[in-house]
């Protein structure tokens, strides 16, 4: 499968409008999903790392980050990342989240030195990039544990006085690959107890956590 990112990667952090725009849904999205120090996180779709930092400020050194991605040239960029850091509780795979086996991936975290299952698990802007997102996002579960915290940030066009920046949005999804009207975070609501739901720079970013229902018994 060919790599969209190949070239686009060494300028992500610089193009993505990260700071003026998109960091504000990370930060909302870390905070409500309430990691614990100790935990493991799985980021899905993790790209360049961006949420690495915020993640690292409350899992801290005892806990783990686990970042899964697609494309090698992003996960060149985070490796980077974790190595300028010193960061040395981070495992990187590279996996499609929509083809990816549960069983095999929570393999490959156990050989790398994490648990099969994960305690948090977020993808930002992330879901909405995947044609098959439901898919995605059934496999995000199945790597997580019993009761885990899980969010999802991503997009939509803005709404009420803020609607003057829909062609904005939508040419920033464009460019992106972002499916604005796939709506992921309506998964979460459907298959999570507690849900929190936030949003940010006029609705175009969508915040939503809330816990893993329990496992039916067998």
């Amino acid at each position: 499968m060919p790599d969209e990112y190949a070239a686009f990667a060494p300028f992500y952090d610089l193009l993505s409008a990260e700071h003026p725009v998109y960091r504000a849904g990370r930060r909302a999205g870390a905070a409500a999903l309430a990691p614990r120090p100790g935990d493991q996180v799985l980021d899905v779709g993790c790209g360049t790392g961006l949420n690495f930092a915020l993640l690292q400020e409350v899992v801290g050194s005892t806990g783990r980050i686990v970042g899964i991605d697609r494309s090698p040239r992003m996960l060149d960029r985070a490796r980077r990342r974790v190595r300028r850091r010193g960061w040395r509780n981070v495992i990187l795979l590279e996996a499609d989240a929509t083809t990816l086996s549960a069983e095999g991936i929570g393999a490959r975290i156990a050989s790398a030195g994490g648990r099969e299952r994960s305690d948090a698990a977020l993808a930002t802007y992330a879901l909405s990039l995947m044609p098959d997102w439901e898919g995605a996002w059934q496999r995000m579960l199945a790597l997580c544990a019993p009761a885990a915290s899980l969010a999802v940030v991503d997009l939509q066009e803005p709404t009420g006085a803020f609607s003057v920046l829909r062609p904005l949005a939508r040419l920033s999804c464009r460019l992106g690959g972002s499916d604005v009207h796939a709506h992921p975070w309506h998964a979460l609501e459907r298959d999570c107890t507690d849900v929190v739901a936030t949003s940010a720079r006029g609705g175009h970013l969508q915040i939503r956590a809330g816990r893993r229902r329990p496992e039916p018994p067998a």
